[in-house]
């Protein structure tokens, strides 16, 4: 991120590692763990364009002494030099069984922007059309917007699952894997096309996927080169599925 000049993202979207001991990094002590995310951080608010945003996903770790499950972005959001717009709860269905506590089915995100006078927020892109009363009308107006529903703070979007029976047609070899969907509702949401998007821990490369989808530029950094590889892997079969579909559309137009 260094390397990049100032002002150029207009979205941020990542997760990064959460200090668990996954097989992807290098437990720090809390202190240190905290300290990098606010060096990171500011980097990502640098090169952030005036009207940008930042979303930060997080989950949960354990503090000896102090807490069992402490949601990640409670150590963080003061050293984000960002304006906290909201926090989001993404609840995913399943995960962790639990016996002696409530099992988690969620982690948070954080909403932020740069300026909270002007931000992008395309809600008519992300409304959601499951309405229970659609053409209820007041004064003879209806009372919804025909293209659904504000989809609130609270997200329920399955997680990628994996198992030779049960796996997401989506899974790759990722052990931390995003649900396009989540990331879809936020590219659509905080950016416009041909905006440039970052993921600075890209992981399996669903941001960048998201972004062919979208008419994003996608900009993503990693540096473990096996999940480069996955994500190179990924964005090829989409990239294959689509000229499929295009050749099959012109076929059936005629061109």
């Amino acid at each position: 991120m260094r390397k990049l000049p100032d002002g150029i993202v207009s979205l941020t979207v990542t997760s990064p590692p959460y200090n668990i001991g996954k097989e992807y990094e290098q437990p720090l002590p809390l202190s240190d763990y905290v300290d990098w995310c606010a060096a990171w951080m500011a980097e990502v608010y640098r090169i952030t364009s005036p009207t940008g945003a930042f979303w930060l996903n997080l989950g949960f770790l354990e503090v000896p002494g102090k807490a069992k499950a402490l949601p990640i972005p409670y150590l963080l959001w003061e050293r984000i030099p960002f304006h906290l717009l909201q926090e989001v709860v993404w609840n995913y269905g399943a995960g962790v069984a639990s016996k002696k506590m409530f099992s988690p089915r969620n982690e948070k995100f954080l909403w932020c922007v740069k300026d909270p006078s002007r931000y992008t927020f395309n809600l008519d892109e992300v409304r959601d059309p499951n309405v229970k009363y659609p053409n209820q009308k007041k004064n003879g107006k209806l009372r919804c917007n025909p293209l659904g529903k504000n989809p609130g703070d609270v997200w329920q979007i399955p997680k990628v699952t994996s198992g030779a029976n049960r796996a997401s047609p989506e899974r790759t070899p990722h052990p931390a894997q995003f649900p396009v969907a989540v990331i879809d509702r936020i590219v659509k949401a905080c950016s416009h096309e041909s905006e440039l998007v970052l993921d600075p821990f890209l992981g399996s490369g669903t941001t960048l996927e998201s972004c062919l989808r979208n008419r994003r530029i996608g900009l993503g950094i990693e540096i473990r080169p096996d999940y480069l590889q996955v994500c190179r892997d990924r964005l090829a079969r989409f990239l294959r599925r689509r000229a499929s579909a295009d050749s099959q559309l012109q076929i059936a137009f005629g061109k």
